[in-house]
């Protein structure tokens, strides 16, 4: 089959999830065999379940979905590894790929893992290692079914500088078609050659061609020219029914004239371009500072030692961070350092060498959002960490975050990645912190978000300590002390 052969299509779909969340309407599109392209779409779109769509995991209420051939084998790697997988070694993880058991697994194992740039014990369980390791894990999973069609959710989330270089090139060389989630603007740039835009508020899908950016700028340059026409529109529409109410009052043969233009404006009211709304970018928002005791010090925590991982192994190594009131620190290093390890002891003050006072309230994002109950409403989650139980201030500042009644009425199990990551954010406003511990806070957020989120931080007051691998986000930052665990 030539690369230029359509290999996916969808005809006409609608899909729903849950009870009257319309993800899409009647949505069509085509993909041609050997294309690279990126699925864009705002938080919450449903990119995840368009996916799913593609692999069979969900269905649609309308339509079809064809592949071309039918047997067509389709690998999936998904933002997260899920929960079932965690207590298995890395051998068991990939054996679950296969429907039979495959006796040179260990051969395929190899060859996966080197082209993710991993190098891994095959004995060790899966949820030992860091978010970046488990990334390059899921990518590999889905390699190892060697797909005729690759889906990548989120691919980026958690890789380390070098790996992310390396994903963009190993996508750069690769020959067969792959869709790819992603909010980081420079990496889906650097290699996809198309877009489908997945429009949260109309659920149909737009198809352009082009790179990343590119498109951006058509949609953009669309958007106003929509626009402009609109408003042109709109002032005719306007005169209109304005002469149609003068001759109205004046009786006679000119009601009937009246009646004409108001029966043109209605026309044209309805000739009016459905303009595709912009993704809606969060509010400037402040965290508030927990509010300490007079005879406060302004210590909130002190690093004498951290554990980093070497060969697999955590080893000791000395420290001397200081962080106090209005301190920002960043923790660097490598994948598989033990980075997210410290951070989740710092949090639940367990960190060996390492002390908060009791007094002083910890606001933690973890970077795969287990620290939710996600049987909980998200309502609730803000609730809980509210000294002051206030539904009005509740609501505000969840709507800020573009989480509306719908969604937090809904169980966090059912949000998206990037709703979670803006539920995180407002949980951290109510809570009023005095340390913010910080792990991947740019995971799955809409980088039309990052500036502002940004901009939040480097205003906090409190203490911070933080781990990203975004080096453009983190310059937006105030950082007074970098710790870069590869150098200890």
């Amino acid at each position: 089959m030539s690369n230029n052969d359509v290999v996916l299509r969808f005809s006409s779909v609608t899909f729903e999830h849950g009870h009257n969340k319309k993800i899409l309407d009647e949505a069509s599109f085509s993909v041609r065999g050997g294309s690279r392209i990126a699925l864009m779409g705002q938080n919450g779109a449903g990119k995840t379940s368009l996916f799913k769509l593609i692999t069979g995991e969900l269905k649609p209420k309308e339509g079809e979905i064809y592949l071309t051939p039918k047997d067509q084998t389709i690998g999936l790697a998904r933002q997260v590894m899920l929960p079932e997988h965690l207590d298995l070694s890395v051998r068991d993880y990939f054996a679950t790929a296969f429907a039979e058991k495959k006796y040179d697994l260990d051969k395929h194992i190899k060859n996966v893992l080197e082209a993710v740039n991993l190098d891994v014990p095959l004995d060790r369980k899966v949820g030992s290692f860091s978010g970046g390791q488990q990334t390059r894990l899921l990518l590999a999973y889905a390699l190892i079914q060697n797909p005729d069609i690759l889906l990548l959710d989120e691919p980026t989330n958690n890789l380390d500088q070098t790996g992310i270089e390396h994903l963009t090139g190993f996508l750069m060389m690769y020959e067969k078609t792959c869709l790819v989630i992603s909010h980081d603007a420079e990496f889906l740039n650097a290699f996809t050659d198309g877009v489908l835009y997945l429009d949260v508020f109309t659920h149909k899908i737009e198809q352009y061609t082009g790179n990343y950016f590119d498109v951006v700028e058509e949609i953009a340059a669309r958007i106003e020219r929509e626009n402009l026409q609109n408003a042109r529109m709109e002032t005719e529409i306007k005169k209109q029914r304005a002469q149609a109410e003068v001759f109205a009052h004046k009786g006679g043969k000119l009601r009937a004239v009246a009646k004409r233009m108001r029966e043109a404006a209605e026309e044209a009211e309805e000739n009016i371009v459905d303009v595709r709304r912009e993704d809606k970018t969060i509010k400037d928002f402040t965290i508030p500072v927990q509010e300490f005791d007079p005879f406060f010090n302004g210590l909130v925590a002190k690093i004498d030692s951290i554990n980093v991982f070497e060969n697999h192994q955590p080893q000791s190594k000395k420290v001397d961070i200081t962080i106090r009131k209005n301190t920002h620190v960043l923790i660097a290093g490598p994948n598989g350092a033990g980075k997210s390890t410290f951070l989740q002891a710092l949090a639940d003050r367990q960190a060996k060498g390492a002390m908060v006072p009791d007094d002083v309230v910890i606001g933690y994002y973890k970077q795969d959002f287990s620290n939710f109950d996600f049987e909980q409403k998200a309502f609730d989650a803000l609730l809980d960490v509210m000294q002051k139980k206030d539904e009005q201030v509740l609501r505000a500042t969840a709507a800020a975050f573009l989480l509306d009644g719908r969604i937090l009425d809904n169980q966090i199990k059912n949000l998206s990645e990037g709703q979670k990551g803006l539920l995180s954010f407002a949980r951290l406003v109510l809570l009023r912190p005095g340390l913010l511990i910080l792990d991947e806070p740019t995971n799955h957020i809409n980088f039309r978000h990052l500036p502002i989120i940004a901009k939040a931080l480097d205003e906090f007051q409190g203490g911070l300590i933080m781990v990203s691998h975004i080096p453009d986000f983190v310059k937006q930052i105030r950082i007074d002390q970098t710790v870069d665990l590869s150098s200890l």
